[in-house]
Protein backbone atom coordinates (compact mmCIF):
# COMPACT_ATOMS: atom_id res chain seq x y z
CA UNK A 1 0.00 0.00 0.00
CA UNK A 2 2.78 2.01 0.88
CA UNK A 3 4.59 1.86 -2.87
CA UNK A 4 1.09 2.34 -4.58
CA UNK A 5 0.61 6.06 -1.67
CA UNK A 6 4.11 6.79 -3.14
CA UNK A 7 3.32 6.00 -7.40
CA UNK A 8 0.29 8.06 -6.73
CA UNK A 9 1.90 11.02 -4.76
CA UNK A 10 5.44 10.98 -7.45
CA UNK A 11 2.10 11.65 -10.63
CA UNK A 12 0.61 14.03 -8.56
CA UNK A 13 3.84 15.72 -8.32
CA UNK A 14 5.07 15.66 -12.14
CA UNK A 15 1.47 16.95 -12.82
CA UNK A 16 1.95 19.87 -10.01
CA UNK A 17 5.74 20.78 -11.35
CA UNK A 18 4.59 21.00 -14.86
CA UNK A 19 1.25 23.10 -14.10
CA UNK A 20 3.80 24.93 -11.59
CA UNK A 21 6.05 26.60 -14.63
CA UNK A 22 2.86 29.21 -15.13
CA UNK A 23 2.68 30.54 -11.97
CA UNK A 24 4.66 33.32 -10.46
CA UNK A 25 5.62 31.84 -7.03
CA UNK A 26 8.76 30.49 -7.21
CA UNK A 27 8.08 27.59 -5.16
CA UNK A 28 7.00 24.92 -6.74
CA UNK A 29 4.71 21.93 -5.52
CA UNK A 30 8.30 19.23 -6.22
CA UNK A 31 9.57 21.94 -3.05
CA UNK A 32 6.60 20.87 -1.09
CA UNK A 33 6.34 17.19 -1.64
CA UNK A 34 9.88 16.85 -1.02
CA UNK A 35 9.77 18.34 2.67
CA UNK A 36 6.89 17.04 3.42
CA UNK A 37 7.51 13.43 2.44
CA UNK A 38 9.13 12.33 5.51
CA UNK A 39 5.86 13.31 7.38
CA UNK A 40 3.53 11.09 5.65
CA UNK A 41 3.70 8.80 8.84
CA UNK A 42 3.13 11.49 10.63
CA UNK A 43 0.22 12.41 8.52
CA UNK A 44 -1.48 9.34 8.45
CA UNK A 45 -1.41 7.80 12.24
CA UNK A 46 -0.10 10.71 14.33
CA UNK A 47 2.25 9.66 17.16
CA UNK A 48 5.97 11.09 17.21
CA UNK A 49 7.05 13.52 14.55
CA UNK A 50 9.93 12.42 12.95
CA UNK A 51 13.16 14.80 12.90
CA UNK A 52 13.43 14.83 8.84
CA UNK A 53 9.99 15.92 8.92
CA UNK A 54 10.38 18.79 10.94
CA UNK A 55 13.56 19.70 9.00
CA UNK A 56 11.63 19.55 6.23
CA UNK A 57 8.51 21.79 7.70
CA UNK A 58 11.26 24.29 8.95
CA UNK A 59 13.03 24.52 5.33
CA UNK A 60 9.17 24.80 3.78
CA UNK A 61 8.17 27.61 5.98
CA UNK A 62 11.77 29.27 5.14
CA UNK A 63 11.25 28.80 1.16
CA UNK A 64 7.92 30.47 1.44
CA UNK A 65 8.53 33.96 2.66
CA UNK A 66 6.68 35.85 -0.42
CA UNK A 67 2.73 35.59 -0.17
CA UNK A 68 2.89 33.77 -3.53
CA UNK A 69 5.23 31.69 -2.28
CA UNK A 70 3.06 30.67 0.78
CA UNK A 71 -0.05 30.35 -1.41
CA UNK A 72 1.96 28.21 -3.36
CA UNK A 73 2.33 26.17 -0.63
CA UNK A 74 -1.05 25.98 0.52
CA UNK A 75 -2.42 25.01 -2.49
CA UNK A 76 -0.12 22.33 -2.85
CA UNK A 77 -0.43 21.20 0.40
CA UNK A 78 -4.43 21.05 -0.02
CA UNK A 79 -4.08 18.78 -3.46
CA UNK A 80 -1.97 16.95 -1.04
CA UNK A 81 -4.40 16.13 0.77
CA UNK A 82 -7.39 15.74 -1.63
CA UNK A 83 -5.43 13.03 -3.34
CA UNK A 84 -4.57 11.09 -0.34
CA UNK A 85 -7.69 10.33 1.49
CA UNK A 86 -5.76 8.46 4.43
CA UNK A 87 -3.76 12.09 5.60
CA UNK A 88 -5.47 12.87 8.75
CA UNK A 89 -6.43 16.74 8.52
CA UNK A 90 -6.04 17.18 12.49
CA UNK A 91 -2.52 15.82 12.59
CA UNK A 92 -1.55 18.56 9.97
CA UNK A 93 -3.18 21.27 11.73
CA UNK A 94 -0.91 20.57 14.63
CA UNK A 95 2.47 19.77 13.08
CA UNK A 96 3.87 23.27 12.50
CA UNK A 97 3.44 23.73 15.93
CA UNK A 98 4.89 20.29 16.88
CA UNK A 99 7.80 20.92 15.00
CA UNK A 100 8.08 24.25 16.43
CA UNK A 101 6.78 26.46 13.70
CA UNK A 102 4.53 29.33 13.25
CA UNK A 103 2.71 29.70 9.67
CA UNK A 104 0.70 32.42 8.82
CA UNK A 105 -2.38 29.75 7.85
CA UNK A 106 -4.03 26.48 8.97
CA UNK A 107 -3.35 23.36 6.99
CA UNK A 108 -7.11 22.08 6.53
CA UNK A 109 -9.03 21.61 3.31
CA UNK A 110 -11.13 24.51 4.66
CA UNK A 111 -8.66 27.09 4.21
CA UNK A 112 -8.50 29.61 1.30
CA UNK A 113 -4.96 29.75 0.03
CA UNK A 114 -5.94 32.84 -2.19
CA UNK A 115 -6.25 34.63 1.51
CA UNK A 116 -2.53 33.93 2.51
CA UNK A 117 -0.18 37.13 2.41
Amino acid sequence: MAMKMMKVFCVMIVCMVVLSSYAEAALTCSDVSNKITPCLSFLKQGGEVPADCCTGVKGLNDAAKTGPDRQKACNCLKTTFKSNKDLKSDNAVVLPSKCGVNIPYKISLETDCNTVK
